[in-house]
Formats: structure tokens, C-alpha cells, sequence
């Protein structure tokens, strides 16, 4: 498994919350339908190697039933990674369910890392389990244990879309008065219904 991810946000953590599109709408739309998603989305973010991607996808069809209860649970610690940084971003509460379903998968993670020698001294790994149908999701819980006890979560942001967007994003603007997830999707569309209310 690799240990050097590609992120849109910075963050593997948040890449995964917003693998839920128009997640704080009435209607959300779900990207990972099947566990062949997960390992898809896995693959780009290169939590996995090709191989590797190979090796789980056939392993999935031959246990179609423990892939489907790990996208399952990949869902549901999406949803309590999601509601405790959306929760910490507006200044609430954090629910006692999630951080309690998000305790319970920790738990379970944290048996499969180690320690192991780099050229700097040690680093964080992971046991080698190739063919682990849940192993995808050990480094997203491990990047949302690093940003929710770093201190950092004053730069996460949430779009602010009145049609509900809702994605997570690492704001690194000096003033942190970044609003949208993305300046030409949601940002435009604002701007663009300012601009019919000024007209009217």
C-alpha cells in the first residue's frame, strides 16, 4: 500500500467526505454504489498500487458479501467524518454518535499500523495485506485522526451553496474567507444570483 497520496484538498480525509456529492441537500447523490467505486476512487488517490487494485477487485468477487458490508462501513465512516468536521467547522457540538462510530473503526485501523524504519528514522506504515478488502479506507481513517488532532481544523471550510453542496475544503486563504469549494462551480453560480437580485 502506498503511503504518499494524490489529494484535490490537501487532505485524504476530506477527499473521502466529499465522495458524497450535494451532501447537505435533501437529496444527496452517493459516487461509491458498488465496492468496485471504492477501490476506483482508492486507485486515483493512489492508496493503491494497480496491482494491488487488481488483487482486492478479484478478491471482491470472490467474497461478495464481506465487500459489500466494507463499503458499507467505508459509507458510514465517510458519514462520521463528514458530520464531525462539518460539526467543528460551525462551531457545534460534536455528536456523541459519530465520534463514537468513528472510535469503533479507529480501533480496528490502529491493529493493523506500525512503525517502521525510513532513512529519517521511523515512519507510520501499515501491515501488508494485499487482498484485505478493508484496507483502502486505513489511511483515510489515519488523515482524519491527523487533521481532527492537529489543531488544523480552523482551515476547513464548507461550502457555503444554499443549494446544498456541503463539500469539505482546506481553506488557505490568508484571511480564511474562502466560501465555496470551488470559485468556477458554486462561487460562480452565487455570483451569478447576486447579480439577478441586484438587476431586479
Amino acid at each position: 500500500m502506498d503511503t504518499e497520496y494524490r489529494t484535490k484538498t490537501g487532505w485524504l480525509c476530506l477527499d473521502f467526505a466529499n465522495t458524497m456529492d450535494w451532501h447537505a441537500s435533501e437529496n444527496p447523490v452517493e459516487s461509491l454504489n458498488k465496492y468496485a467505486d471504492l477501490i476506483e476512487w482508492s486507485a486515483k488517490r493512489g492508496i493503491i498500487s494497480g496491482d494491488a487494485k487488481d488483487v482486492l477487485l478479484r478478491r471482491s468477487e470472490e467474497k461478495p458479501v464481506e465487500a459489500q458490508a466494507v463499503l458499507e462501513k467505508a459509507r458510514e465512516i465517510r458519514e462520521n467524518i463528514y458530520q464531525i468536521l462539518s460539526d467543528t467547522v460551525h462551531g457545534k457540538p460534536i455528536k456523541i454518535a459519530d465520534l463514537r462510530g468513528f472510535n469503533r473503526v479507529l480501533a480496528g485501523t490502529l491493529a493493523h499500523s506500525r512503525l517502521a524504519p525510513d532513512e529519517r528514522g521511523l515512519r507510520w506504515a501499515w501491515d501488508s495485506h494485499p487482498d484485505k478488502l478493508d484496507s483502502v479506507i486505513w489511511p483515510v481513517v489515519k488523515s482524519a485522526v491527523d487533521l481532527m488532532t492537529s489543531g488544523a481544523t480552523k482551515r476547513v471550510g464548507q461550502c457555503a451553496d444554499e443549494k446544498g453542496c456541503g463539500w469539505l475544503f482546506w481553506d488557505s486563504s490568508r484571511n480564511r474567507s474562502r466560501r465555496w469549494c470551488d470559485m468556477k462551480d458554486c462561487g460562480n453560480r452565487a455570483k451569478v444570483r447576486r447579480f439577478y437580485a441586484k438587476s431586479k
